[in-house]
């Protein structure tokens, strides 16, 4: 184990196992795409509107009796959170005629005295759609803005084959949460733009030691290239990786129901992205010559 994290060079056959990974994508595709189409996305109330409501008491909340007293309420569910489920997170829709105030009212008027009132939220349904909207539009101009930089930085096949390492990551994270049914709200969306950030970062650390090495060894096949540079970077790979997965995996068990969104997003992204850098980021440059590339840009290495 002491070997992986020392600063050495691998001789792993990752492009011989490009298959291997072309395969297993495919499959993670495929069911997060039909997840997406059939189970859609549970949207929380920041998209899907509505009121939410966190109660804390200082005694453990018995929820057969929090839903029996709440049931009045129109499509409503209660989750027990804190430690010692002394919090219950209370999400429901108006009737047609109620006001998000009138709901908080009653759930307040029903619960009576002796409990504390952490967040009170009312969304309306336009806002949500228009987020739903502002959302799309962002994790798509953020992939755009990645690609394009790398574009001017490393030349376009890079840039494509870092799209579709980041495309990759995106819709299986995305499929996930259609698959288990997690909540999926705009602290989602912050763990998603800020997925698309991380993921391309060893993605990018591993072009620019290809463009390197294509300079450095002119007459080494470009399957050589690539499998060398992998190996070469592949201790910081797993370093980075390993040091972003500790401490979102902290924030999943211990940051609270607010965090757990952004959190899951983060966790299976970052493993994820170790995992496309590998076998999609880099195995998709074989379909371009990128040999003519290295010896057209000019300048010092990164």
């Amino acid at each position: 184990m002491k070997k992986l994290f020392r600063k050495r060079n691998f001789n792993i056959p990752f492009i011989k196992m490009r298959y291997v990974g072309y395969t297993l994508s495919i499959i993670m595709l495929i069911v997060s795409i039909v997840a997406i189409s059939i189970r859609g996305l549970n949207y929380g109330i920041d998209f899907q509107g509505g009121v939410l409501v966190e109660v804390s008491s200082d005694k453990t909340f018995d929820m057969q009796e929090m839903r029996s007293r709440l049931s009045f309420l129109k499509d409503f569910t209660i989750q027990s959170s804190g430690v010692d489920g002394n919090m219950i997170l209370i999400q429901c829709q108006p009737r047609e005629g109620e006001t998000g105030a009138t709901v908080v009212n009653q759930i307040k008027a029903e619960l009576g005295t002796g409990y504390k009132y952490e967040r009170v939220e009312v969304i309306g349904p336009t806002i949500g759609e228009e987020l739903k909207i502002k959302s799309l539009l962002a994790s798509i101009l953020a992939l755009v803005a990645i690609s394009v930089y790398i574009w001017f930085r490393f030349e376009w096949p890079f840039a494509i084959g870092c799209m579709l390492a980041l495309a990759h990551d995106l819709i299986i994270v995305v499929g996930l949460f259609a698959l288990f049914g997690w909540d999926f709200n705009m602290v989602v969306v912050a763990g998603i733009l800020s997925l698309a950030g991380y993921d391309c970062n060893d993605t990018i650390v591993t072009y620019d030691r290809i463009r390197e090495n294509l300079r450095k060894f002119r007459k080494e096949s470009i399957d050589s290239i690539l499998n060398r540079s992998i190996n070469e970077t592949f201790s910081r790979t797993i370093l980075t990786s390993l040091t972003t997965l500790f401490v979102v995996l902290v924030l999943l068990f211990v940051g609270g129901d607010s965090l757990q969104g952004f959190s899951r997003a983060m966790v299976w992204g970052t493993i994820l992205g170790t995992y496309s850098s590998i076998f999609v980021g880099v195995p998709v440059l074989r379909r371009f010559d990128i040999r003519t590339v290295a010896q057209e840009v000019k300048g010092p290495t990164a």
